[in-house]
């Protein structure tokens, strides 16, 4: 049991404290990433690159996650911001995952409801490396987006994103595509 007051207090949001926790994030990601190019065709970019890859990736859900629900920062933007971010970096199309997150905490693990399920019952060992490597989820990611980008709005968004939202959807894929392509022409 936490005491009321106490629980209150550590509630209490503060645009500083994220700010800060934002910042050293992505001054941590940024050095790391700036390590493992350094060291690219050594044995050191083995250890820089899977820092790099947990602080991009493992880091950035939580900071999705928080931010999608409006609790890391004070202010709204702030949460925005951060949260776009983090979609872009996690492969996920912003409007689209908002929507499905209320779902999943409408119809939490409820099979054909749940759109968030990573690992579908029967559990199996086999899917957590790939899964946690973005190798199965990350090109059904790009290849739904694209069909988004293109207008072609499927079943299963259409199902929990509502009508006057769509049109969000399609501009964020577009716009996701866009920086996407732009960085692989680079």
């Amino acid at each position: 049991p936490i005491d009321p007051e106490r629980l209150q207090a550590l509630t209490v949001r503060s645009n500083g404290r994220a700010a800060r926790d934002v910042v050293l994030w992505l001054a941590v990601l940024v050095g790391s990433g700036v390590l493992a190019w350094s060291t690219v065709w050594s044995w050191w970019s083995i250890p820089a690159f899977a820092v790099y890859g947990a602080l991009y990736g493992a880091s950035s859900d939580p900071r999705w996650h928080e931010c999608g629900h409006g609790t890391a920062f004070r202010s709204r933007w702030a949460n925005d911001v951060v949260y776009y971010l983090a979609s872009f970096m996690l492969l996920r199309e912003p409007t689209m995952w908002r929507w499905s997150h209320v779902r999943h905490h409408s119809d939490t693990i409820i099979v054909g409801r749940d759109p968030e399920v990573l690992f579908p019952r029967p559990f199996r060992w086999r899917n957590v490396l790939p899964n946690l490597l973005n190798l199965v989820n990350g090109p059904k990611a790009l290849w739904r987006m694209a069909r988004h980008a293109a207008g072609s709005i499927d079943d299963d968004a259409r199902d929990f994103v509502p009508p006057d939202e769509l049109r969000h959807v399609v501009w964020e894929a577009r716009a996701f595509l866009a920086v996407l392509g732009g960085v692989a022409a680079w």
